[in-house]
């Protein structure tokens, strides 16, 4: 299922943009960045909890937030694009 993935850490300490840098690591690591604090992540069930536990363990919840956005498998019907693209589709075959 496609998850998107929405985050607002808040960066006026050190700590905070340590989160931040931490919380984007984990998010470039299941998804595609497609707009600053925004992820695209293709998850199973099982994958999706555990990277909502992951996060939500790493953000302070008195000054951060978290949004998932369940899209499901019909991903491609719901999300309309304009402007620039990503690089390549999340379902794509991409060969290193």
């Amino acid at each position: 299922m496609l998850v998107l993935i929405t985050y607002d850490v808040n960066t006026e300490t050190a700590a905070g943009r340590k989160r931040l840098r931490k919380v984007a690591k984990v998010c470039v690591d299941h998804g595609q960045r497609v707009q600053n604090s925004v992820f695209e992540c293709l998850l199973d069930a099982a994958q999706f909890a555990v990277l909502k536990a992951k996060l939500t363990q790493m953000i302070d919840p008195q000054t951060d937030s978290l949004r998932f956005y369940c899209l499901g498998n019909s991903y491609k019907t719901k999300v309309e694009h304009v402007g620039c693209a990503p690089e390549f589709a999340q379902d794509d075959i991409l060969l290193l």
